[in-house]
């Protein structure tokens, strides 16, 4: 494996190992799934601080919404180019933040 696939594989794993902590531990203190409804509560702090949250949620959100949204019995099963497009959507996402925070990490001193 070269060390740019490498290094891209690790800023995908990272990406969303922070997506989920970042969302499992907004559920526990707020005994709610988090969602991208909270940029819906109008022009408050709550919407402009949930936009750092969700940049780096937002890939676990996704999958979250994509593979449990058929389990529920309102909505009919999603056709298969929908759950890949969501799946490289979230995939994508997720290497993106994954990469700042890597350089965020290495320009603090924490990693080499």
């Amino acid at each position: 494996m070269s060390p740019d696939a490498f290094n891209n594989l690790f800023s995908l794993l990272i990406g969303f190992a922070v997506a989920g902590a970042l969302s499992s531990g907004y559920q526990a203190m707020v005994r709610q799934p988090a969602g991208f409804g909270l940029l819906q509560q109008g022009v408050v702090a709550q919407s402009f601080a949930a936009i750092p949250f969700l940049m780096f949620a937002a890939p676990f959100i996704i999958m979250r919404n994509t593979l449990l949204g058929p389990r529920l019995p309102e909505k009919p099963r999603r056709r298969a180019e929908f759950v890949m497009l969501a799946t490289v959507l979230a995939g994508t996402w997720s290497m993106m933040s994954g990469t700042v925070l890597l350089m965020g990490l290495h320009a603090v001193g924490v990693i080499t």
